[in-house]
């Protein structure tokens, strides 16, 4: 055979991990693996080869998605995502429909990563709703979240439910955020070691547990300086201060609490970066703040989440950059950055509150139906432990705590969410 007469092949585009991934990439536990779960219910049935047909289809839209993480030497000094022209697995399962299909899939959401050495590393199932007299379906994005975030896998559900009913998906135009900056006032000192999270009753299974539910979206008075979110950051902070007093955490010994915030600044529309894109912020609160009246600290926490999300600060901060220079082979630099990661575990933020706020798509399927509700887990990996997400849609609030094994049970999960909706109903604006 001649060289003309030979084969063509190309060599897949190689992207260095960014840092965000390759710190998560260095720190992967097998026991509590890193996905993040999305969950839709949709109020008509899809079919199983229109969504096929849709969702690779939305994958090719937004090729950044199809990656697997390539293979390396011992001496390389990064890790690379691999890019590929189609998926190497299936990217759509069709569970059976059995009267535990939704349960087993939100196991396998938080037990079975999608590997990262297959395109693309996230699994979609379309299950029916064992409870809907309709056949209605579920969908659940299952995320590696070394690779990916909600928010990106959000946009590329919303390209294949318009690619599915050929109706437009866009996002509503969204108002610029304020570019003034201002420097956070009365920040507690970040070298004191926050609270932890008080163990409840674990369970001796590894792993995440999962609790969703539904809850009005908080009103508040026309006009306020706070928004939604500031109020979702409040009840988190006086949920976690009353569960560690009921937990032998008397009030003069309380440390700081730090709650992690994700921000996001990406648009929303097609031209979304497809990624890890979200910057992580951390709101304080000192025992005496949770000790002021409502209205006082919902001013206070305003202030605070306003002026943090103005800093420009990297994604992880300073140190990860640091971490990931490439000045060694990658496997050195992942046992030192463990070593690291677990030293600095007493500094840990106390939780995270990761809110997505209303779903800025409308997730209409056509004749499959509209979305009516979805939900969002993060990780909940120690010394965390414990995660709080929420969305709204059709003006509810859909809340997920997700919690590690290690350190509560699903009874803990069930009184969490009960002190977290009455500390809620209390930042809300009285009726008249």
């Amino acid at each position: 055979m001649t060289t003309l007469d030979a084969p063509h092949t190309r060599t897949p585009q190689r992207v260095p991990f960014p840092t965000v991934d390759e710190i998560s990439r260095h720190c992967l536990q097998h026991e509590e693996p890193e996905t993040v779960h999305i969950e839709v219910h949709l109020t008509g049935h899809l079919d199983e080869a229109r969504l096929n047909t849709a969702f690779t289809e939305a994958l090719h839209r937004h090729p950044r998605i199809l990656m697997r993480e390539a293979p390396r030497p011992w001496y390389a000094r990064r890790y690379e995502w691999e890019l590929t022209d189609a998926p190497d697995v299936p990217p759509v399962t069709f569970p059976a429909p059995t009267p535990d299909a939704l349960k087993e899939a939100r196991t396998r959401a938080l037990a079975e990563a999608p590997p990262l050495t297959a395109s693309p590393p996230i699994r979609l199932e379309a299950v029916p709703d064992p409870d809907s007299p309709t056949g209605a379906t579920v969908l659940f994005l299952t995320i590696n979240h070394t690779a990916l975030d909600g928010p990106a896998c959000l946009r590329i559900l919303a390209t294949a439910a318009e690619l599915y009913g050929g109706r437009d998906n866009a996002p509503p135009p969204t108002p610029a955020p304020p570019s003034a900056t201002a420097p956070a006032p009365d920040l507690p000192s970040t070298w004191s070691r926050p609270a932890r999270v008080a163990h409840g009753r674990p369970e001796p299974s590894p792993g995440n547990g999962l609790l969703v539910c539904e809850l009005p979206v908080p009103r508040r008075p026309k006009g306020a300086p706070y928004t939604v979110n500031d109020q979702l950051m409040v009840a988190t902070a006086r949920t976690l201060a009353d569960w560690n007093e009921e937990h032998g955490t008397a009030p003069s010994r309380r440390r700081p609490l730090r709650i992690t915030m994700p921000v996001d600044d990406r648009p929303r529309d097609a031209t979304m970066p497809i990624g890890n894109g979200t910057r992580l912020v951390e709101v304080p609160f000192t025992p005496a703040d949770l000790h002021l009246p409502t209205p006082e600290l919902l001013h206070l926490t305003s202030t605070r989440t306003t002026a943090l999300k103005s800093l420009p600060r990297p994604q992880l901060g300073h140190g990860a950059a640091l971490l990931t220079s490439p000045y060694a082979p990658v496997s050195w630099r992942a046992a030192a950055t463990r070593a690291l990661r677990t030293a600095a575990a007493p500094w840990t933020s106390t939780t995270l509150l990761s809110n997505i706020g209303r779903i800025p798509y409308p997730l209409d399927f056509g004749d499959g139906g509209r979305a009516s509700a979805v939900w969002f887990s993060a990780p909940a990996r120690m010394p965390r432990g414990l995660t709080f997400t929420t969305a709204s849609t059709a003006g509810r609030l859909h809340l997920a705590l997700r919690w590690s094994r290690t350190l509560l049970g699903h009874g803990d999960g069930a009184h969490l969410r009960d002190l977290f909706e009455h500390h809620l109903h209390a930042t809300q604006e009285e009726p008249r």
